[in-house]
């Protein structure tokens, strides 16, 4: 995909743009010669930092505080926006949990007002950022992640004359992120000599900060409206990972490695052994293409809409018969395998 061409002199807002993925976004922007990166956070902290990170980009990027709660301070800041990346979450499942109503209004109608500034201001493209823990959802916030993929769905296929275009990406776990499991592991450590487990079989999809941000890139690039885009992503044991930087981290800090231990604490609540990335509610519109999975809208009332007739160039059907992915039917990669990869991409 030429991505310097389809970004080159554009402006464009990054919601949640301090978090890591927003970050991320940010650096790998500016290499594709944007006007203009709108970073917007509701943490001055943060985004002093950001500014004290990217000063040698000061001519591009404006730093905005403000929150998607506040319709008004978002609708400002989309003025003579040309795409929209809406990073910002209530992402942790425990404080979802504690802080239902907070997660509700970030998380869904946060969305919304994302949604409609875009209208308000012509906005030719918006990502919304999604998780697999909108698939089947056990806990509140994966609950307020679905809820916030149909809103974002529903409204593309409602939108009448707008000409905004909406879709979603749907990650599973990016490590090294901030508040993600690799850090956590290393606190742990540090800390003491017992890292914690949930439980020995539990797995999950994994990628990269740079690869989550290649998709959402690829997606708008590539969104025509109402999509889903999935990456495709190996799977890992989370024990594995425990022991891998334990090994490999421990003798950095001049720990030794074998007098760290690892505590079994059950499973959290709600928290499943095995994440889906697509539901088989959405076999029937899911296409393949050679990175990544494409879920296209389910019409619903508009089955005579144009929305059916979407181009699906460059995919292939995926076949409902033996298609299930999940976790549960993916063969972890190895220890091996898993270090390897940990440390070409200097996560530990």
């Amino acid at each position: 995909m030429d991505f310097s061409t389809f970004f080159k002199d554009k402006k464009i807002l990054v919601i949640g743009g301090t978090g890591s993925i927003g970050t991320e976004a940010v650096i790998q922007l500016l290499k594709l010669e944007p006007k203009t990166i709108r970073i917007l956070s509701n943490s001055e902290n943060e985004l002093w930092a950001s500014r004290q990170k990217f000063i040698e980009h000061e001519d591009k990027i404006r730093y905005l505080l403000g929150d998607i709660r506040n319709y008004e301070r978002i609708n400002r800041a989309m003025k003579e926006i040309d795409y929209v990346f809406n990073a910002a979450a209530i992402k942790h499942v425990p404080i979802s949990e504690y802080n239902p109503l907070e997660a509700i209004t970030v998380n869904i109608i946060g969305v919304d007002n994302v949604i409609q500034a875009a209208f308000n201001n012509n906005v030719k493209k918006v990502i919304q950022i999604s998780t697999d823990k909108a698939i089947n959802p056990t806990t509140v916030m994966g609950a307020t992640k679905m809820i916030g993929e149909r809103l974002a769905i529903s409204r593309q296929l409602a939108k009448g004359a707008q000409q905004t275009i909406i879709s979603c990406v749907r990650f599973g776990n990016v490590l090294g992120s901030r508040g993600s499991i690799i850090p956590l592991i290393k606190e742990q450590i540090k800390n003491g000599n017992n890292v914690t487990l949930t439980h020995p079989e539990m797995r999950r999809f994994f990628m990269t900060m740079p690869q989550a941000v290649g998709l959402i890139l690829k997606a708008m690039v590539r969104s025509q409206g109402g999509e889903i885009f999935v990456l495709k992503m190996p799977t890992l044991l989370i024990r594995d990972l425990i022991e891998v930087i334990v090994e490999e981290y421990a003798p950095v800090i001049d720990k030794d490695p074998n007098e760290i231990k690892i505590e079994l604490i059950g499973p959290r609540g709600h928290e499943k052994l095995n994440e889906e990335l697509i539901s088989p509610s959405e076999f029937s519109t899911c296409y393949e293409a050679e990175d990544m999975y494409i879920i296209y809208p389910i019409p619903f009332f508009y089955s005579n809409s144009s929305y059916t007739k979407i181009e699906r160039k460059g995919t292939k059907v995926v076949s409902n018969n033996h298609f299930f992915y999940s976790t549960e039917n993916s063969i972890p990669v190895s220890k091996e395998e898993l270090k390897n990869f940990l440390l070409k991409h200097n996560l530990i």
